[in-house]
């Protein structure tokens, strides 16, 4: 029996916000769910603000016990030591951090992280009990290269080298090609790729966790197309770049259900 994998809408908010407007932000996201009656069972809704944001984010929601999850967007591959601008996992954990992003196409382009770099994240996200949310996804060249799925197949397989499936996990799949473009991958295109991602998780770490993870698509998403995401059977959410930063849009987008008729 196929198990019921509740819609994930990530906001990354990349290097934008303060904590004082992460705080207003986040208080205005919420007013506006709850003004829309938005039922989380519906769509699960995080937000992934800079390392300095976090502790007011997780002051307000703690304190209004509001019911939007939120990650880092990077962890350090180490626990502690002599590794300066480094934020350890362990760091994250005490701000009840529930979620961290790894892989970031950001990262991996202007930071050249490796794949093995990625793994060793995804490992120390499980040791401090985070979930990690593994990005994976091809350029333009690598798309006329290889085809589609054969480059994001390939780093979720190098990513999850090691890893106990059973300590959660999202993928997301972003699409260099669609990032910041306007132009975003067809559903069809979403799919063939989010389906291979699913069947090798399957291969790697087994059909109920391949099951139960959830498989997000990132690039160019919006409120107007995010419903035509939804509908394909191994696409599970946004993880949403720019569009994240403005209210009215992104609480759009976690309405898919409603706003669009899905």
């Amino acid at each position: 029996m196929a198990v019921k994998r509740t819609p994930f809408i990530a906001g990354n908010w990349k290097m934008n916000l303060d904590h004082l407007q992460a705080i207003a932000f986040v208080q205005k996201l919420a007013w506006a769910l709850a003004d829309a009656k938005h039922d989380f069972a519906d769509a699960e809704v995080a937000v992934f603000p800079p390392f300095t944001d976090l502790r007011s984010v997780q002051t307000l929601v703690s304190a209004d016990s509001l019911p939007i999850a939120y990650g880092a967007q990077d962890v350090s591959a180490h626990d502690s030591g002599a590794y300066t601008g480094e934020i350890s996992g362990a760091f994250l954990a005490q701000l009840d951090c529930r979620y961290v992003i790894i892989g970031h196409s950001e990262r991996r382009t202007l930071h050249h992280e490796t794949d093995a770099d990625v793994n060793a994240k995804v490992l120390a996200a499980h040791r401090h009990g985070l979930v990690p949310v593994v990005c994976v996804g091809e350029t333009a060249d690598d798309l006329e290269a290889h085809g589609p799925s054969a480059v994001p197949v390939a780093q979720l397989r190098a990513a999850l080298e090691g890893v106990d499936g059973s300590k959660g996990l999202v993928v997301a799949y972003e699409p260099v090609w669609a990032i910041g473009s306007g132009q975003a991958a067809t559903p069809a295109q979403a799919e063939q790729v989010c389906s291979a991602l699913r069947a090798l998780i399957a291969e790697l770490l087994g059909d109920e966790v391949a099951s139960a993870t959830r498989i997000l698509y990132g690039g160019s998403v919006k409120a107007a197309n995010i419903a035509s995401f939804l509908r394909e059977p191994n696409v599970d959410g946004a993880l949403v770049g720019g569009a994240s930063l403005d209210i009215d849009e992104f609480s759009s987008i976690v309405r898919f259900k409603k706003h669009v008729g899905a």
